[in-house]
C-alpha cells in the first residue's frame, strides 16, 4: 500500500446550484500539491465531453442503479469526496448499500456486529475499526477512511464486505483461477477463459503497477487475481441490487480507481451479473502538475472524472525500486 500523508490546506471550491437543490458546501483541500492547478476540483462528464458542476454530477449519480467511486487509497481528499457523494445520494432519496474493497469476506460478521450495535456514529465506527482489525490490515490509516464509513453509518446504509476472502486470494496467488472450487469459479464467471483483449490489458496494468518489474513467471496468476478481484467487487454490487427496494439506489462501490474503470474493472463484469442496470463510474484522479490543460477526453475509462490536487510528487517506482527488483527476480 502507498504511504498516507495528510497535509492541511485552505483552498475552497464551490459550484452553482442546480435541480437537485442548493449548492454543496465548499470543500477544503487536504492534499498539498496542485491546489492552484486550474483543473483541481473540476468534474468532467466523459460521454458528453463537457465540464459539469457538483450538483449535476450528484443528480446524474442519483439516477443510476449502481455507482462505482474510485480513489487513490492514501488520498484524504478522495475519501472526503466519496463521503460527499454518499451524502448527496441520501439527500436525493437514495438508500444504497455501500460495498468496500477494503473489507473482505472474512470481515462480514464483524461488519454486521459493529453496524447493528448501539451507540452514536463515532462509537459504531470505532467498533467497526476494531472488529475488522483495520490497523493490522495494511490499508492506510483509518482516519482517512473514517469520513466514508461515518457517512454510511449516519444514514443507516448497509455496509458490504466486498472483497475476496484471504483464503481465496492466497489460493489465486499460488494456483490461479484453477485453485478455486468449481462452484466458486462459476459464481465469479471464471469458469470460461478470459477475453484475450482483457487479459492483455490486465497484464499491461500489472506490469505498469510494478514499474516493469512484474515477474513474467507469475503474470498469469496475477492476472487471475485481478480478474477474480474485479468479478467479486461486481458481485458485491449485483447481489444487493437484486434485493434492494425499487428506487433505493441499489449499491455504491468504494474501490481503487483501477477497479472502477469501465474497460477492465468491475463494470465489465456487471454486464454479466446485473444486466440492464444503470451503471455510473467516477474516477477520482490527481491533476498533472506539469500540464495545466491535461483534461480527460472521450477515451478516459470512467463515466465521470473528478480532478483533485496531488498527495505527493514522488515517483512510486523510485520509492519501491529495490523491493520491485527483488520481486522480478522471483521464479
Amino acid at each position: 500500500m502507498t504511504r498516507a500523508r495528510v497535509v492541511l490546506a485552505v483552498l475552497l471550491i464551490g459550484c452553482a446550484s442546480g435541480p437537485g437543490g442548493p449548492a454543496p458546501e465548499p470543500l477544503a483541500w487536504q492534499a498539498a500539491h496542485g491546489r492552484d492547478h486550474p483543473l483541481a476540483g473540476r468534474i468532467r462528464d466523459v460521454a458528453a465531453n463537457a465540464w459539469i458542476d457538483e450538483t449535476s454530477l450528484f443528480d446524474a449519480l442519483a439516477r443510476a442503479d449502481l455507482v462505482l467511486i474510485g480513489e487513490r487509497h492514501d488520498h484524504p481528499d478522495h475519501h472526503a469526496l466519496q463521503a460527499r457523494i454518499l451524502e448527496a445520494l441520501v439527500a436525493r432519496g437514495r438508500r444504497p448499500a455501500v460495498a468496500f474493497e477494503m473489507l473482505d469476506g472474512d470481515d462480514a460478521q464483524a461488519v454486521a456486529a459493529a453496524t447493528q450495535g448501539g451507540g452514536d456514529v463515532p462509537t459504531r465506527a470505532a467498533a467497526l475499526r476494531v472488529g475488522v482489525a483495520w490497523d493490522e490490515s495494511g490499508w492506510p490509516d483509518w482516519a482517512l477512511y473514517a469520513p466514508v464509513f461515518e457517512a454510511a453509518l449516519a444514514a443507516g446504509l448497509p455496509i458490504v464486505a466486498a472483497n475476496l476472502t484471504r483464503a481465496e486470494l492466497h489460493a489465486l496467488g499460488h494456483g490461479g483461477a484453477a485453485a478455486l472450487p468449481a462452484g466458486r469459479r462459476g459464481a465469479l464467471g471464471l469458469d470460461a477463459p478470459a477475453d484475450p483483449e482483457e487479459r492483455h490489458a490486465l497484464a499491461e496494468q500489472i506490469r505498469e503497477a510494478h514499474c516493469g518489474h512484474a515477474p513474467e513467471a507469475m503474470l498469469d496468476r496475477m492476472v487471475d487475481v485481478q480478474r477474480a478481484w474485479n468479478a467479486q467487487l461486481a458481485r458485491a454490487l449485483a447481489d444487493p441490487a437484486r434485493a434492494a427496494p425499487e428506487g433505493a439506489g441499489a449499491a455504491v462501490l468504494i474501490a481503487g480507481n483501477e477497479h472502477v474503470r469501465r474497460d477492465r474493472g468491475a463494470p465489465r463484469w456487471l454486464a454479466r451479473f446485473a444486466p440492464g442496470a444503470r451503471v455510473a463510474s467516477v474516477g477520482l484522479i490527481e491533476v498533472d502538475p506539469d500540464d495545466p490543460e491535461a483534461a480527460p477526453d472521450e477515451a478516459t475509462p470512467f463515466d465521470y472524472v473528478w480532478l483533485t490536487p496531488r498527495v505527493d510528487l514522488a515517483d512510486p517506482c523510485d520509492e519501491y525500486r529495490e523491493s520491485l527488483e527483488k520481486l522480478r527476480e522471483r521464479r
